[in-house]
């Protein structure tokens, strides 16, 4: 599976990825925003993939995705879906380096995912989960059409849960 919008690629995950993922997962952003994943060591990454988007994508078919720009092939981070146990539809998830935000391309990846999701794996619908401070995240899943369904508790925090059902979408992805 991979997915091209006008500037980027969006892939699975590999094994091969994990000098990527291991500085991105120790972002401070990426550790404030979402979580500290105790990812350390490339040995840590590469565990993390397997246990995270390759068991994924063999279970459900989808997972999380690594971001591309198109032209140079320079990761920039991640965007898919994820299955929780606790929401009963996938939810989206998305984390770019922080060099890279402020340039829609964290719009352009998730409109990618979520057409995805509805053309390709027939979703019904699609939820996400945000921090109660993080502005910037909320502000895309709006611009998403994702509609703010209030607070629920995760893990002893509240969080903001945002959902959309399958409609018609447009965002020039191919794949």
């Amino acid at each position: 599976m991979t997915l091209e919008t006008k500037r980027l690629r969006i892939r699975l995950l590999s094994e091969d990825d994990a000098p990527f993922i291991l500085q991105h997962l120790n972002q401070p952003s990426f550790i404030e925003n979402i979580r500290d994943s105790g990812v350390r060591t490339l040995d840590d990454a590469r565990r993390y993939l397997r246990e995270g988007a390759l068991a994924s994508y063999a279970k459900f078919g989808f997972g999380l995705y690594l971001v591309e720009v198109k032209e140079s092939g320079e990761p920039i981070g991640m965007c898919g879906l994820l299955q929780r146990p606790d929401l009963a539809h996938p939810d989206i998830g998305f984390a770019l380096d922080p060099p890279f935000w402020g340039v829609g391309y964290g719009l352009e990846a998730a409109e990618a995912v979520l057409d995805h999701a509805f053309t390709e794996l027939a979703a019904t619908e699609i939820l996400a989960i945000t921090s109660l401070g993080n502005q910037r995240s909320a502000r895309l899943l709006e611009k998403l059409g994702m509609e703010d369904r209030g607070l629920v508790e995760r893990d002893g925090e509240q969080v903001r849960l945002y959902g959309v059902r399958a409609s018609p979408r447009v965002s020039g992805a191919t794949g």
